[in-house]
């Protein structure tokens, strides 16, 4: 007869959902206490699997980053879901722009983005989750710039690029502070610059 993975009382090892859990145990560890200092001893006790099972779901640590940032970028309620509003019907795309700045949740502990943490954090030694943060960037940068268009800019490639580095400024500032404070002052700035861009030139 066979024999459980599990007995009463002991938690399960592998089994159905093993892939799900190993990456809910990404999503929560990474997070909190970065890629580097979260090893597989720590994800597969978190998740309840053995390395055996970790490494049957995920070859390697930078399989794993790589569909962490996937699930991260995927999640509509994940911390980069803010990017979603200019995509958002009902606002002209003016205010699409300046509620990307407004839609930056405040909470006790500012993470940042977690697609820049990984960036930083892989440093050329992960290229693949490198890549994936570098396109999703560049996306993100096209989507402003789009917006811009919309919204009237003379220089919509100008607006879009510069409203991007103001948004990753103030995620990264608001890490490092541990504050959301730098979001408020980016709205005004993001303010500014829509509407000079944006002013209607006498003929």
């Amino acid at each position: 007869m066979a024999t459980s993975e599990a007995t009463a009382g002991t938690p399960r090892r592998g089994g159905r959902g093993a892939r799900e859990r190993i990456l809910r145990a990404a999503v929560e560890l990474f997070a909190r206490d970065g890629i580097h200092v979260t090893g597989i001893a720590k994800l597969t006790d978190v998740a309840q699997v053995s390395t055996r099972t970790f490494y049957q779901h995920f070859p390697s640590k930078e399989a794993l980053v790589s569909a962490y940032l996937q699930r991260v970028e995927s999640d509509p309620e994940g911390p980069v879901h803010g990017e979603t509003v200019l995509e958002r019907s009902g606002l002209s795309a003016r205010e699409r722009l300046l509620a990307l700045f407004a839609d930056s949740p405040p909470a006790k502990v500012v993470r940042g983005c977690p697609l820049h943490n990984a960036a930083v954090e892989a440093a050329g030694t992960m290229p693949e989750a490198a890549a994936l943060v570098e396109r999703h960037k560049r996306e993100f940068t096209e989507r402003l710039v789009k917006t811009a268009a919309e919204a009237g800019a003379h220089e919509p490639e100008t607006l879009g690029r510069r409203l991007a580095v103001l948004f990753e400024g103030a995620n990264a500032l608001s890490t490092s502070l541990n504050d959301t404070l730098p979001y408020q002052d980016a709205r005004e700035l993001a303010r500014t610059l829509i509407d000079q861009a944006t002013e209607r030139v006498p003929l």
